[in-house]
């Protein structure tokens, strides 16, 4: 096996900036809330989980310390804003959760590295998104997307999204073995990605949670485009437009065709509506203009009365309590997830289709939460990964900065590893 061994950024450097930024944020918890007992167990809590994690990646492939090493970080302060949201009580099962989908991201790192092995696993992730389709249709209550298990609740359609991420993924040899069907030349592969992408659109529709499917479509999307770049071919003029044309034509066959709850955001004026269905975006953008750029302070915001301040509109909670400067750069480091991946670009055409996937998920997620916050678009109800609550998005999310780690640090067999000796791409 070969493997790269080049990292431009130093290892124990991240670390430092790691610490740094939490110890930064705890002491302004403690300006907010004084030398508490619940102030200094979140303290020790937050900072052994730091030297814990550094110990544990020094075991890790040292290409790949990039992505842990902002995972750390991310979740570090996930962690600390919702232990002190509206007040200070240490966030126990957001932390878990956590550390669950910081193990997850290593299990899948393990699972996807090799492509070539991954890639032959294929039939197996079909397997798996049909099985979460059925679980999501008969499981999940009449036309519902979580699943009540008293102590727990268990939202499947999250678990969608790691799968269909490995379904988009593709190589080259995938893209050459085409198939001719009454002197049409197609790529099945190519042809179950829009299969799989139809069956998560109807599901999405019959289920009246029609606020992900930007996501999927993103990935999809990006992963055709792929595709096409694999082997060089070129778009004509003609195909262009009628994709253009087909794209224009179905959005707005969605517009008009679109269910009453989704006209009614689409319509509805919040400012006219401000305790109806208005009420939520009305008090988000109330809770980031009274935030201003530096916040009111940990503990002190009152968006978190609101429902969904935790999940849905957790940047408006940010932006009111830590301010607007934080939340902001919050997003950034989540973006630098996928980012942190040019430091070590990936050196297979199947681990890019993985990274590329990931990237339209994570920052069509965020973008969703963020502008339906601010009232740029309609209210969508999507996550932030990592920094909302949620233990399925937090744990498909670890799954899928697994995929991100194994794109900067794979592990290439035979041919693969002497075309990357050469300085090739297998």
């Amino acid at each position: 096996m070969s493997r790269t061994n080049t990292n431009p950024v130093s290892h124990p450097f991240l670390l430092l900036l790691v610490l740094f930024a939490h110890t930064a944020m705890l002491l302004l918890v403690m300006l907010s809330f004084g030398l508490t007992v619940e102030v200094l167990k979140l303290a020790c809590i937050v900072l052994i989980s730091d030297f814990i994690g550094a110990i544990v990646l020094q075991f890790v492939a040292q290409e790949a310390c990039t992505v842990d090493t902002v995972l750390l970080l991310v979740l570090g302060m996930s962690t600390i804003y919702q232990s002190c949201f509206g007040g200070l009580e240490f966030a126990l099962k957001h932390y878990i959760f956590g550390l669950i989908a910081f193990l997850m991201c290593q299990l899948s790192y393990v699972l996807v590295r090799n492509p070539y092995r991954a890639e032959k696993l294929k039939p197996l992730w079909y397997g798996c998104f049909f099985a979460l389709i059925a679980t999501i249709f008969f499981l999940t209550g009449s036309r519902g997307i979580w699943i009540d298990l008293g102590f727990i609740t268990i939202q499947p359609s999250e678990f969608v999204k790691p799968v269909f991420v490995l379904i988009c993924a593709s190589s080259i040899r995938t893209q050459l073995r085409k198939s001719e069907l009454h002197g049409w030349h197609f790529v099945p592969d190519n042809l179950m990605l829009l299969f799989c992408t139809a069956v998560i659109a109807g599901l999405q529709w019959y289920c009246r949670d029609l606020g992900s499917l930007p996501t999927f479509a993103a990935a999809a999307g990006c992963a055709l485009l792929l595709r096409f770049r694999y082997l060089r071919e070129k778009i004509s003029v003609r195909l262009m437009i009628v994709l253009i044309v087909g794209v224009i034509f179905v959005a707005v066959m969605a517009w008009h065709l679109a269910p009453a709850y989704v006209q009614d955001r689409l319509h509805t004026d919040i400012w006219s509506d401000m305790s109806g269905s208005g009420y939520q975006q009305v008090k988000a953008l109330t809770a980031i203009a009274e935030g201003g750029w530096f916040g009111k302070g940990a503990g002190n915001g009152t968006l978190v009365n609101v429902a969904a301040s935790r999940t849905d509109i957790v940047f408006s909670t940010i932006c009111e309590e830590w301010g607007l400067f934080t939340a902001i750069m919050t997003v950034v480091l989540v973006l630098f997830l996928p980012a942190a991946i040019l430091t070590v670009p990936p050196r297979s055409y199947y681990h890019s289709g993985l990274a590329l996937g990931v990237a339209a998920m994570f920052m069509v997620q965020m973008t969703l939460n963020i502008f339906g916050s601010c009232n740029l678009i309609p209210f969508t109800g999507v996550t932030i990964p990592f920094i909302s609550q949620g233990g399925s998005s937090m744990l498909s999310s670890g799954i899928m900065a697994g995929f991100l780690k194994a794109a900067q640090a794979p592990v290439l067999t035979g041919r693969s590893a002497a075309q990357l000796r050469k300085g090739g791409r297998a």
